[in-house]
């Protein structure tokens, strides 16, 4: 391919490249909208199976404590039968001591019951908060996909054209060149790696461009970067761009305006 065929499939590249770029700037922020949803709602039941676990958690602790009320009572209702068989005061303190002990026993095994019905409460009015927030985020998550499935299919078959005529031109282009051209389009801010010449300045950074440089440019005998953004340049004519209409028009509003004030004079 010689050079100017070559500047041609890359300003066909850029342009077709750029077109699917407005297909999916029309689905705006919905596809970070999307994934920030169901990254929450994936943490969100996180939190869920979480506070769930400790509730289990402070549930199977009450069992556990109960079933200890139950063997100190039944400890304390020993003892206080053993005390009618007591022979000497020492076995009567003995008994009388672990039947206070007992005592203690349940009335901790009470407070600790007390302690995680009070943390269940607690944690089950978060619980139905955060799954309130689930339900919720799942609604609005479901309205984002709706919206964004209803704009894909809108644009879906023309962006897929448009990807198989890129791979097409892509198949046209060197393989060092076209390297070269996605990285500068990367790094470009509006994605445009290829740009022509406007009024005598870059179109991508409108830093003017000196004549001799205009020139080469014309010429189609090598490809040239800006020296300042890096993109690559070509003229307005290998563009398909007819300038000349865009200098005809504020040539006609000036001659109109010498007529008018033309016109003023003469009354």
């Amino acid at each position: 391919m010689s050079v100017e065929d070559k500047l041609k499939a890359l300003y066909q590249l850029q342009t077709t490249l750029s077109a699917i770029d407005e297909k999916r700037a029309l689905r705006g922020e919905l596809p970070l909208e999307v994934q920030d949803l169901e990254d929450e709602i994936e943490g969100l039941s996180t939190r869920i199976e979480k506070i769930q676990n400790e509730i289990d958690e402070f549930r199977t602790a009450i069992a556990q404590k109960k079933a200890d009320i139950e063997e100190a009572e039944a400890s304390v209702a020993r003892y206080q039968n053993q005390l009618n068989d007591v022979k000497n005061n020492r076995e009567y303190d003995m008994l009388n001591k672990e039947i206070e002990f007992q005592s203690l026993e349940i009335e901790l095994c009470n407070k600790k019951i007390r302690e995680a019905l009070a943390r269940i409460d607690e944690r089950t009015v978060v619980l139905e908060q955060n799954q309130e927030q689930v339900r919720d985020r799942r609604v609005a998550l479901e309205e984002k996909k709706d919206e964004l499935d209803e704009i894909m299919q809108e644009t879906r078959e023309e962006e897929e054209k448009l990807k198989e005529k890129a791979r097409e031109l892509e198949l046209k282009i060197e393989p060092r060149l076209l390297m070269s051209f996605k990285r500068i389009r990367k790094n470009a801010r509006n994605g445009l790696g290829v740009v022509y010449v406007q009024r005598d300045a870059c179109g991508g950074c409108f830093n003017k461009i000196p004549p001799q440089r205009q020139l080469d440019i014309k010429m189609h005998k090598k490809i040239i970067v800006c020296e300042y953004c890096g993109r690559i340049m070509i003229d307005p004519e290998l563009a398909g761009v007819n300038t000349a209409v865009a200098e005809e028009k504020p040539k006609a509003k000036r001659a109109s305006r010498s007529r008018k004030k033309a016109e003023e004079t003469e009354d």
